[in-house]
Formats: structure tokens, C-alpha cells, sequence
């Protein structure tokens, strides 16, 4: 049984019973939509907009640092997601890289797309790409002892040190 030593910013995310986390969540009940329409970025930690997608901080990080790109269209399914707005995912995922490794001195990066609840999709309903730095020995014996998870980091920390890099960004 895992358990977390600390994470109380994950709580609302745990008890969270809306219709976000469903796979067929609508464009008003999603989570990704709501925030964009939010219109409040520094609240929701998003770094910046750009033409077809966003690029903001991980709200229940595995690792300082996790990102998201999330396009503004809703939708589950890649291959729905217009060409443009996938090649500019691409980019942004390219640059955040750059990003990360440069400002938060990361040793690598795992990139990744969870389509669908199966595949491990926390929001099923909205395609997303999760940047997520890694460093050398940042697993620890917890997990394998304790079954326990560490999770240090303050969000706020974070994202003042990325966001001068994001708005910086040229040419995407």
C-alpha cells in the first residue's frame, strides 16, 4: 500500500468528484477548459498561451517541475487535435525541455501522452502532454521500503523560476 509522507496540495484533487476525471467529461465539465476560461494564469500557474495550446505548472506534480501542455481544443483523441495545434505541442515540448534542463539544472526529461482512463489518464477527457524532469537518484528507498512516495516542492518557487524562460520563448 503506498502512502505519501506529505502532500496535502493533492487533497482536492483526491476527493475531486465532478465529472472531470470522466472519459467522456464534456468541454463544461473539464477541468483544462475551465481553467483556460479562467482567465486567471498566475492562479492556475500557467506559464503562457500561445496560439493553439498552453503551457502550465502540474498542480499534482510527480516531480518539481512537472509541466502540462494542454491544447485549447477539447478533445480526447490525438488524431482530433488539428495539425497545427500537434505540431505546436511538439515545439513547446521541445522548448520546455530546454526550459527545464536549463533553469532547473534537470538530468533528464520523460515526455509523455496518457490517452484514455486505461493508459492512465488522470483527465481522460482532454489530451495533454506532461513534461516531467528527472534527476540522477531522485528515487529514493521509500517506495521499495515504505511504500511511500517524498514529494518536496513549493509550486510557487517553481513557477516564478520558469515563467521569465516561457515568456521569453520565440518563434513557436
Amino acid at each position: 500500500m503506498l502512502k505519501n509522507l506529505y502532500a496535502p496540495w493533492r487533497t482536492e484533487y483526491a476527493i475531486e468528484t465532478d465529472k472531470a476525471k470522466n472519459e467522456g467529461a464534456t468541454e463544461k465539465e473539464c477541468t483544462f477548459c475551465s481553467i483556460i476560461n479562467q482567465n486567471n494564469d498566475e492562479k492556475h500557474f500557467i506559464f503562457r498561451r500561445f496560439t493553439f495550446n498552453y503551457v502550465m505548472l502540474n498542480l499534482y506534480p510527480y516531480n518539481a517541475g512537472h509541466l502540462l501542455i494542454i491544447p485549447f481544443a477539447h478533445t480526447d483523441s490525438l488524431e482530433l487535435v488539428r495539425k497545427e495545434a500537434r505540431a505546436e505541442l511538439m515545439e513547446l515540448a521541445s522548448a520546455s525541455t530546454q526550459i527545464i534542463k536549463n533553469t532547473l539544472n534537470a538530468h533528464g526529461i520523460n515526455l509523455g501522452l496518457n490517452l484514455g482512463k486505461a493508459a492512465g489518464a488522470g483527465i481522460p477527457s482532454h489530451v495533454h502532454m506532461h513534461v516531467l524532469p528527472r534527476w540522477i537518484g531522485d528515487t529514493n528507498f521509500l517506495p521499495t521500503l515504505a511504500e511511500t512516495k517524498q514529494i518536496s516542492v513549493d509550486l510557487y518557487k517553481i513557477y516564478n523560476e520558469l515563467k521569465p524562460a516561457f515568456a521569453q520563448l520565440q518563434g513557436i
